[in-house]
């Protein structure tokens, strides 16, 4: 079992992975950012496919941490929608920028993390 230390170094990581996914780059005068993904999402199928082979890292550090099926679940879930959406021209590079996947997927493992912790001091 990973340690709380693990866990914490474990969730740096995929903030700093999501942020440069999903949210590195902003606009300039406004509070939106969007990220790598989205740019390279730009190019047809090859990026949708670059931005699925990307958001599996969150899937892999989940295994890793021994996450249940239903969280597993949800995270391949937001990366299918994130990836078939994607394949929408236009549409689907302005759902890219907005959706966040990897940001989603990264906060779904905290909270998992948490819960899990909080039911360990029980």
């Amino acid at each position: 079992m990973k340690t709380d230390i693990e866990h914490q170094a474990t969730l740096k990581r995929l903030e700093r992975f999501s942020r440069f996914t999903d949210s590195s780059v902003g606009i300039p005068f406004t509070k939106f950012k969007f990220g790598i993904e989205a740019l390279i999402g730009i190019i047809p199928g090859i990026g949708d496919a670059a931005g699925l082979i990307l958001s599996s890292y969150v899937l892999f550090e989940a295994q890793r941490l021994g996450v249940g099926w239903r969280v597993k679940s949800r995270i391949i879930t937001n990366m299918l929608i994130d990836f078939f959406v994607g394949l929408i021209p236009i549409v689907g590079d302005i759902f890219d920028a907005f959706f966040k996947a990897n940001t989603r997927n990264t906060q779904l493992l905290k909270r998992y993390l948490h819960e899990r912790s909080k039911k360990e001091y029980l």
